[in-house]
């Protein structure tokens, strides 16, 4: 169990996607101005995530790893992260529209974000199990899903601050997410 709350914390402080390893900031950037939409974009992602990781894992153990087709793990690894975005897309649709609307084409952008692409890679390279690909998934997708959040909360008392005009906009989001990418520097240590 130790073993399975080390990976969990290490994926969600340590290994941080967005502030340590610097992927997924099309979404991090984008989605960030608006708490909400943050808060859903966080658990969208995490959702697919765990999702495709489940998928990815099955195929790559039982298709790719026993018929020596392990070449073909990127294609099929998209191929079936771009079916579990679609099915969120309808159902986001369906049960909330102001969702889907307020998300717009990021939406479809998890199905591209290097995130969601690189955690099974990584899972796979790693020889990661089941129960493990899905603890690295929930972990790295509540990792994106905290530093989203802490990000829009910034934006969001940015607005009633006095950024210089130079710096509205990316220009103070981009020194917040600097600032936010070292204050997570300091759990580097914590696990070894």
């Amino acid at each position: 169990m130790g073993e399975y709350f080390t990976l969990f914390i290490g994926a969600v402080l340590i290994n941080n996607f967005v502030l340590t390893r610097f992927l997924g900031l099309c979404i991090f950037f984008g989605v960030s101005k608006n708490l909400d939409a943050s808060l859903g974009m966080g658990v969208a992602v995490t959702s697919v995530m765990v999702v495709s990781s489940v998928m990815t894992w099955l195929v790559y153990t039982f298709a790719l790893v026993p018929f020596g087709l392990k070449f073909l793990q990127t294609p099929v690894f998209v191929l079936l992260i771009a079916c579990s975005v679609q099915l969120l897309e309808m159902i986001i649709k369906k049960h909330s529209p102001a969702l889907y609307n307020m998300w717009g084409i990021y939406l479809m952008l998890i199905a591209a974000n290097c995130i969601v692409f690189g955690l099974p890679v990584i899972n796979a390279a790693e020889g990661f199990g089941l129960v493990k690909s899905v603890v690295n998934s929930f972990g790295s997708g509540a990792g994106f899903a905290l530093a989203i959040v802490l990000m829009a909360s910034l934006r969001e008392k940015l607005q009633y601050a006095n950024v210089p005009k130079t710096l509205d906009g990316l220009g103070i989001s981009f020194i917040l997410a600097g600032m936010l990418a070292l204050a997570f520097l300091g759990f580097s240590g914590m696990i070894s």
